[in-house]
C-alpha cells in the first residue's frame, strides 16, 4: 500500500494530467499520514524544477507543491508565472499570507473567486489574511456573512476560533472551536497549534508536545509549532530533534534571526551532551590509570623492578618508555613483554602519556604568560570581555575569574564544562583575539 502511495505522489507531481485543489489536499494528507513521503515529494519537486521548459500549467503545479514544502517565496515566484487560473490565484494568495504580504494575498483571493474558485473558501482565506494583517473585526465580519455547509468545515471553524482569540473575547469558546476542528480534521495544523499553545500555557507539557508533533506533521509546516516544539525538545535535552525543527523553519524563512540564534544554542547544547560523554570516558580512563600494578599477576622480577622504579599504577607505566624500563637493572625483554601484555589487556600502552615535543612547547608557553601581552590585561576579570550569559556562567563554574586564568585553559578543557559548547568556545576565542591572546595550545 505504501509503494502505491509513493507512486501516486510522484505521479501527481510529475504527470501532465489535470491538477486541482483535490490533488493538493491528497498530497498534504498523504505526508501527514506517512512522513517519509516528504522526501518523495521533495525529490519529485526537484525533478520538476529542473525540467528544461516550464509551461504556465506546470508552474501552477510546481508552485502548489513548493507551498506544501514550506518554500513560500519560491512558491510565490512560480505561481506568478502560472496560467492565471483559479487554483493559481488561490495558492498565490496562501503563499503571500505565509510571507506576510497580506494586501497581495487579499487581491489574489479576490481574483481566485472571480476565476471560479469556491467563493466560501475564498472568503475564509480572506478572513485569515485580514486577521493576520491586524484587522480581526473585519475578519469576523467576513465570517459572519457565510452560511450553510461552509460553517461546519474545519477551516471555517479554525478561522473563527483564531479570530475570537485575536479579539481576546472568550478563551473557552476558542478552545471549544479548536476541538471541533480536530474532530472534523485530526491533522488541522492551525487548530493543533492553538490547542498546543493552550496546553503549553497551562503547563501540560506532554499534551502540548503531542499536539505540536501532530501539527508539524502536516504540510505546509506551521512556523509557530516548529519553533515551540524546538524549544520543548531543548527543555527535554533532545537537541537533535530541536535542531531539525529550527532547520525546517530556516528552510522556509532563511533570514529568521531569532530561529538562527535558537539553532546555534541547540547545536551548542547538543555538543555539550557529546562533551559530557567525553568527560565520562575521561573519568573511566582516569580510573583505569589509577589501578595499582599490584592488582595484576606479575612475575617476582617484574614486580621488584617496578617497585624500585617507583611505578605503582598503570598510569605510572604509561608515562614510561620501553627504554626507561629496559635501563632498569634485571629488567629484560621477558619482563617487558609481560608488562606490555598487562597494559594491552586494559587498552593501554607504554609511553601513552608521555608528552611529545609539541606538548612540551605548550607547557613552556603555559609557564611563561608574559609573552601573551601586558600583565594588566591578564589580571582583568572575564566579566570585562563581553561574553554571553551562558559562557560567563560556565567560566564561573570552572572557577575562572581572570583573563590570565582563562588563557591557561585549552579548548578541550573548557568544553568539558556542562552547557559550554562549540558556539561558546568560538565566542571566547573571538574575545581573546581582540586582546591578541589565545587559549593554551592554540
Amino acid at each position: 500500500m505504501i509503494e502505491s502511495t509513493v507512486f501516486d505522489v510522484r505521479q501527481i507531481v510529475l504527470s501532465n494530467a489535470l491538477f486541482g485543489p483535490e490533488d493538493v489536499h491528497r498530497l498534504s494528507l498523504a505526508m501527514a499520514e506517512d512522513s517519509s513521503l516528504f522526501r518523495v515529494l521533495r525529490d519529485a519537486v526537484g525533478e520538476l524544477e529542473i525540467r528544461d521548459e516550464q509551461t504556465p500549467a506546470s508552474n501552477v503545479r510546481l508552485g502548489c507543491c513548493l507551498y506544501l514544502l514550506g518554500r513560500y517565496q519560491q512558491a510565490v515566484a512560480a505561481l506568478k508565472k502560472g496560467d492565471g487560473g483559479a487554483l493559481a490565484h488561490f495558492y498565490l494568495g496562501k503563499a503571500c499570507v505565509a510571507v506576510e504580504q497580506y494586501e497581495a494575498a487579499l487581491e489574489s483571493f479576490a481574483a481566485a473567486q472571480t476565476a471560479g474558485y469556491n467563493a466560501d473558501e475564498c472568503a475564509v482565506a480572506r478572513a485569515e489574511a485580514l486577521r493576520l494583517k491586524g484587522e480581526p473585526a473585519q475578519a469576523l465580519s467576513v465570517l459572519d456573512k457565510l452560511s450553510g455547509a461552509i460553517e461546519q468545515t474545519a477551516e471555517y471553524l479554525y478561522q473563527r476560533g483564531a479570530v475570537v482569540a485575536a479579539l481576546k473575547a472568550n478563551p473557552e469558546e476558542v478552545v471549544a472551536l479548536y476541538e471541533r476542528v480536530i474532530q472534523a480534521d485530526p491533522y488541522h495544523a492551525g487548530a493543533l497549534f492553538g490547542l498546543a499553545v493552550e496546553n503549553d500555557r497551562r503547563g501540560n507539557d506532554e499534551e502540548a508536545l503531542q499536539l505540536y508533533e501532530r501539527c508539524v506533521s502536516r504540510f505546509p509546516p506551521h512556523l509557530g509549532a516548529l519553533i515551540n516544539l524546538g524549544i520543548l525538545y531543548e527543555d527535554r535535552e533532545e537537541y537533535e530533534k530541536s535542531v531539525k525543527c529550527y532547520q525546517r523553519v530556516l528552510e522556509a524563512y532563511p533570514d529568521h534571526r531569532r530561529v538562527r540564534l535558537y539553532l546555534k544554542d541547540a547545536q551548542a547544547a547538543g555538543n555539550m551532551v557529546l562533551d559530557d560523554d567525553s568527560a565520562r570516558r575521561h573519568d573511566r580512563l582516569a580510573q583505569i590509570l589509577a589501578t595499582p600494578v599490584s592488582n595484576f599477576e606479575l612475575s617476582v622480577r617484574s614486580r621488584n623492578c617496578l617497585q624500585k622504579m617507583g611505578i605503582n599504577t598503570l598510569g605510572d607505566l604509561c608515562r614510561c618508555s620501553e627504554q626507561e624500563l629496559l635501563a632498569s637493572k634485571n629488567f629484560g625483554e621477558t619482563s617487558l613483554a609481560e608488562i606490555k601484555d598487562m597494559l594491552a589487556s586494559k587498552g593501554l600502552r607504554l609511553g601513552q602519556l608521555l608528552p611529545d615535543e609539541h606538548a612540551e612547547t605548550i607547557s613552556a608557553e603555559e609557564e611563561e604568560p608574559a609573552d601573551l601581552g601586558d600583565q594588566p590585561i591578564l589580571s582583568k576579570s572575564v566579566t570585562d570581555i563581553s561574553l554571553s550569559v551562558r559562557a560567563r556562567k560556565c567560566l564561573a563554574r570552572l572557577g575562572i575569574n581572570t583573563i590570565g586564568e582563562l588563557i591557561r585553559k585549552t579548548g578541550d578543557e573548557l568544553l568539558e564544562c556542562k552547557n559550554f559548547g562549540v558556539t561558546s568556545l568560538n565566542e571566547v576565542r573571538e574575545r581573546l583575539r581582540e586582546f591578541g591572546l589565545k587559549l593554551r595550545g592554540e
